[in-house]
């Protein structure tokens, strides 16, 4: 049986080796998958309309959709967030008309609005829709504080832990505010009490220089090449986002690992299979840095 962590039975125990987390490698097929059909479609309908249109995005949300599905129903909300994010991000560089993008978006933000009412009016309706588990994370991003003895306690502790660390932080393993599982999720509020505003501003801006490098090799590659980028891209940036975002209290938790930073041996080497399908596509263009030409 699956263990379950957080609310989760996103794991499978393998004996003697530990347990692997599936759907995390399952975001790269899916940026694969993804990339290879809206590839063999504009080799087919090199020119578009709204009925190829339609069909385009009936196929990549019917592809999206299976793992999407299958991982919601693991309790595992924070990935199918990811998976959802990464069919996004393809869809918007895939030539759709903007029209329907458009009007899959107001959608999209008609529902979060009417979730949003909800919550304000009637909370308990959303039981129908979200377990117990979930509507106490949104409770305690809402009033950490108020929730600090309780579901909050982890948020709590990490904004006191980031506000500690100040400008220039408290030195490398000096950090002496108690976060559960820091680890893992929570890895950028030790970085961000030991190392403080610098060193928190400094691991971003080496995440948005990975981000950088791989935006320039998609603008310089063949239409399979750049939708992978893209993938990666948009796994990677709202992972960054969401971790850091979700850490100092911005948006809800959702047990979204920072990449590279995190604890959890699936998680790393998914981000890496994103990173070597990338460094894939910039070989192929014999372009060096340091090169005379």
């Amino acid at each position: 049986m699956a263990p379950v962590r957080k609310g989760a039975k996103s794991w499978i125990e393998i004996p003697g080796l530990g347990s692997i987390q599936p759907s995390e490698f399952m975001k790269i097929f899916l940026i694969l998958m993804l990339s290879y059909i809206l590839t063999k479609h504009i080799d087919k309908f090199p020119v578009g309309g709204i009925r190829t249109d339609i069909k385009l995005l009936f196929k990549m949300g019917l592809i999206a959709a299976l793992p999407i599905g299958l991982t919601l129903l693991q309790n595992d909300f924070g990935t199918s967030l990811v998976m959802a994010v990464i069919t996004m991000g393809i869809i918007l560089v895939s030539g759709i008309n903007w029209k329907m993008i458009a009007s899959v978006v107001s959608l999209v933000v008609s529902i979060v609005c009417s979730l949003v009412i909800i919550y304000l009016y009637d909370p308990d309706l959303l039981l129908n829709l979200l377990d117990g588990y979930q509507l106490d994370r949104i409770n305690s991003w809402l009033d950490p504080f108020g929730h600090g003895q309780g579901i909050g306690y982890q948020l709590k502790q990490s904004i006191l832990a980031i506000g500690s660390g100040m400008t220039e932080g408290k030195g490398f393993n000096q950090s002496n505010v108690y976060i559960p599982e820091a680890h893992t999720d929570f890895i950028f509020t030790i970085v961000a009490e030991e190392f403080g505003f610098i060193g928190a501003s400094l691991l971003i801006s080496l995440y948005f220089f990975i981000i950088y490098k791989i935006v320039a090799t998609a603008l310089s590659s063949s239409f399979f090449e750049s939708f992978i980028c893209v993938g990666v891209i948009s796994f990677l940036t709202f992972h960054i986002f969401q971790n850091i975002g979700m850490v100092i209290g911005l948006i809800p938790i959702t047990g979204i690992p920072l990449p590279l930073m995190s604890y959890g041996g699936s998680s790393v080497m998914a981000t890496m299979m994103g990173l070597g399908l990338v460094l894939n596509v910039s070989l192929k263009k014999k372009d060096y840095m340091f090169s005379n030409e």
